[in-house]
Formats: structure tokens, sequence, C-alpha cells
């Protein structure tokens, strides 16, 4: 069998394999029922088990040690490798795996809190913890958002441990090691990057958490010594508090977001009203109360799950998982099935974050919101004052998550829930609870079914500032016109997953992912 005829064949069972279960699993999430969840593990698990087969694995290295094909295919090759390797395992522990996995998405995606004897959703606790000045009622919300962790824990420490049996048995220390390694992310820069920028950051941050402490402190009648993670407006502190005088949720009242989105992506040359129309966009009982993108066959399927109301808050979230969309529609059609898909997570998700940012951007406001212009030059201030709050928060939360994950699989025994804390102190500089004998951390669903991704978010964040810095230099000042979509479209969503993420990087912008761009933005 050829090269050509063996890649060929690999991805027709890949294409096969990936609709199933990304099927299985939308109807899971927009369900909640236990026949949806049930196809997602069967359906996980068969994908798995394909690719655990050991003589199909050793054709591959046979085929990558000939070195020989074309660029395209020998990515392919490297792609098919890193996906069989944490697959070369006891069909049980897989089995095991996925199960475990399924069933912690199920419970995340039908549990609801309970808060004085009633069950309320996310969006409910969020609009508390955003407006409430009822101190015994914000910490009662806080609170509630962490009962999911109570919930899970158990399971997920186990999880945590066979992920780390299965990377053992290939020979890795642990998961996190085998995770980054076949993600094709050097561990050592990566970390390097983040200890750099939580340096770099560390006095801008401690002078916007002090302003912002003074600021709540003044609000609720309290010392900053008294403040606790309930006064925040989330229950992480990874989104930024309002500035005083900017609340942008009363722009949004009677707005239709969907619209809004829609004539953004047009106004850049993109049309995304068929990716809107084919989405689940509203809460409703038992649907999943997160937000994502699913691409179910790469094909044209591409579907966005989002529980939106008249915020801005879900004005960003839209713009940020139709970033993620329009990258997957726009992918060569022509590609082999395995690399009809985005360069790498980072990649996407720095293309959400690019368009997510738009939500605080004056001209986007004035342009696509219908402000006038003297209210956006009255806002313009404190705009720049909370997208820069919004990117310093967000990075030291992302830190948060990253080190402390990466002690998680190091050692899942220890004390984690006094680790969780003392990392949150170091780089948040939240005060904990007064019990911190609570599994807080593992109420974050990441943990569960998104393991060793959170470094994407932030590795996003840079690629954006880098790709938009870039554009706005070479392409056009003015983000929101056809020469940037075409751009986009050209050199950064077409090419899909040919190249390796950096090379990508370097293609576009002209140099690897620089971190310089992001502390020029956002941080001097």
């Amino acid at each position: 069998m050829s090269l050509e005829q063996f890649l060929q064949e690999q991805n027709r069972k890949l294409e096969e394999l990936h609709t199933t279960y990304s099927n299985a699993s939308w109807k899971a999430a927009t369900t909640g029922e236990a026949e949806w969840t049930k196809k997602t593990a069967e359906a996980g698990i068969a994908y798995k088990k394909y690719f655990s087969n050991s003589k199909l694995f050793q054709k591959v290295k046979d085929y990558i040690d000939e070195d020989k094909g074309t660029t395209l295919q020998k990515r392919q090759l490297e792609l098919l490798y890193s996906t069989m390797v944490e697959n070369q395992l006891p069909e049980e522990l897989l089995s095991e795996m996925v199960t475990l996995s399924t069933e912690l998405n199920s419970i995340f995606n039908t549990f609801r809190a309970t808060l004085n004897g009633k069950q309320i959703s996310e969006n409910d606790i969020r609009q508390i913890l955003v407006g409430s000045t009822d101190l015994q009622e914000r910490e009662a919300a806080w609170h509630a958002s962490k009962q999911i962790g109570q919930e899970v824990v158990d399971k997920l420490i186990t999880l945590v441990n066979k992920r780390n049996e299965a990377a053992q048995t290939l020979g890795y220390e642990n998961h996190h090691q085998m995770a980054f390694e076949l993600q094709e992310l050097d561990r050592d820069f990566i970390f390097d990057t983040f200890k750099q920028l939580k340096e770099l950051s560390e006095e801008p941050f401690r002078a916007i958490k002090q302003e912002l402490d003074e600021e709540l402190g003044g609000e609720f009648g309290l010392e900053t010594s008294e403040l606790r993670p309930w006064h925040y407006s989330d229950p992480f502190f990874q989104e930024a508090p309002k500035v005083k005088g900017l609340d942008l949720d009363t722009y949004y009242k009677g707005k239709d977001i969907e619209q809004i989105t829609i004539d953004t992506f047009k106004a850049m040359g993109l049309d995304i009203k068929h990716l809107v129309e084919n989405s689940d966009l509203y809460p409703r009982d038992k649907k999943n109360q997160h937000a994502f993108m699913s691409n179910l066959d790469r094909s044209g399927d591409i579907r966005v799950l989002c529980n939106i109301n008249e915020s801005s808050y879900w004005m960003e979230t839209m713009l940020h998982e139709f970033g993620h969309a329009i990258y997957d529609d726009s992918v060569d059609p022509e590609l082999p099935f395995s690399l009809r898909k985005y360069a790498h997570i980072l990649s996407t998700e720095a293309i959400a974050m690019y368009y997510g940012r738009m939500g605080k951007n004056p001209v986007w406001l004035t342009k696509f919101l219908g402000l006038d212009e003297s209210t956006v030059q009255e806002l313009t201030p404190k705009l720049e004052k909370a997208l820069q709050r919004q990117m310093l928060i967000a990075g030291r939360w992302i830190m948060t998550f990253v080190f402390f994950e990466r002690e998680l699989y190091e050692n899942p025994d220890q004390d984690l829930n006094k680790l969780w804390w003392k990392i949150v102190e170091d780089v948040q500089f939240v005060h904990p609870p007064e019990n911190q004998n609570y599994p807080h951390w593992a109420a974050k669903i990441h943990f569960c079914i998104a393991p060793v991704y959170y470094q994407n978010y932030l590795l996003g964040e840079l690629t954006a500032s880098q790709l938009d810095q870039y554009m706005k230099k070479h392409v056009s000042e003015e983000t929101y016109t056809p020469e940037i979509g075409a751009f986009l479209n050209k050199e950064y969503f077409f090419h899909g997953a040919s190249y390796h993420w950096n090379d990508k990087i370097e293609k576009v912008t002209g140099e690897k992912l620089n971190p310089e761009h992001f502390v020029n933005q956002f941080v001097k």
C-alpha cells in the first residue's frame, strides 16, 4: 500500500469516528439526556480503540522513519502519530478513562446549584455577583457556584490518576508531560514564558488590583483586607469587574446580539449567517450552561452553543465563539480530513480572543452597537482601563490554573485544596475564604473534560496581540474592513493544520510567537 493510499484510508476512518462522536456529544450537551451521554462514551471508546491498534501505529512509525512523501503527507503522519501515541493502551484502561470523563461531563451539563433551597443557573449566579450589593447573598451565591466541585472531585481525582497511569504506561512522567509533548508544546519554554509574564505584570497587576479593591471596599463598606472571593464579579476572578462608571450591559437592553455578531463579521467580509442559524444560542433546562463551538463533520456542519442574554458578557462570548466558527468554516475544503481544522488549539483561541476583545473597542461600540460619538468619547478612557484590566486579570487567572494543573498531575494525593488557595493568593492576590478545606478548584469544568488545555488560552492571547499588531501595521489600520477579513481568510484560516502552529505564526507575521507584543499592548 502506498503512503497516499494509507493516508486516505486513515482519513476516511478518522472522519467516520469524529463525526459520530461529535454528533453524540452535541446531543448530550444540548439535551442532557442519558441516552446521548451513553452514546458519546461509546463513540469516544470506539475512537480511542481504533487508534490503539499497535500494528497500525507501527505502520505510522515506519512511514515516518522512511522520511518520504510531500510536506502535507508528512504533516498528516505527524498528527496521526500524536493521536495514536496516547491510545497505545489496554482497552480496559481506555474505556475507563472515556467513561469517567463522559460521566463528569454529564454531571456538569445537568447540575444546577442550590441557593436558599432553590435551584439556580450559572447565569443567575453571575448576575448576583455582577450586580448584588447584599453581601450575604453574594457570599451564598459564590459558595453555591462551588457546589459542583464537591459533586465531582472524587471522580475527578480518580480520572487524574488514571490519566497518569496511562501516561506512565507509555513512558512519560505523567499525563501533563505527555499532553504538552503531543500538543507540540515545549513545556519549559511555555512555563518560562508564563513566569516571565508573571514577573513583568506583577506591579501593573498589583496597581490595578489595589485600585479595584479600593473601589469594591468603598462600594461594600469594607477594608480591602476584608475582601474575599465573593466580592468580585466572577467566581474564579477570571473576569474583570466593571470599571466604575462603565456599565456596558445597559447598552444591550433590547439589542439583537445575534445580528450584531453577524454584522461585525460581515463588515470584515466574512459571512457567518449560516453558522448562526445552525447554532443553539439560548438557555434552557438540562442544556450545557457554558459556551463552545463544535465542528461536527469538518464539511460545513459547524455549530455554536451559547446561553445568551442581553449583556456584554454574552456579546463578547458570541464574538469569541463565532471567531472559532469562522476559522473552521474558512479552512480549505480540499484538504485531507486530518488537516481540515485549525492549526492548533492556541491558533483558534487566538482568533476567538481577537474577536472577543472587540466588545470593549470604542470603534466597535460606535459602529455596531450604535452608541453616539459623545457617549463613546466619554467611555473611551474607561474602556481602555476595562480592557487592560480584563487582559491582566485573565492572564493572571490563566497562570493560576496552569500552575495548579501542573502540580495536580505531579502529585494528585497532596492537599490540593490548600495548594489551590496558595497559588490563588500568590498569582491573583485574592484572599481565601475561611474554609479552605473544600474543592473549590474542582468547580472548573476544564479539569474534567479539557485536561492540560488551559495554557492555550494565554498562548492564544499572546498570538492575538501579535496578529493584531501585525495587521494594523501591514494590512489596515482599521479593523472592521474587508482587507482584514481577506487577510485572515487567505493567510491564517485557509491552510488549516498544514503547518506546525509556530511555523504558521511566523509565516503570517514574520516571526515566531513573541510575547513582547502582548506586553507592549497591555502590560506596559
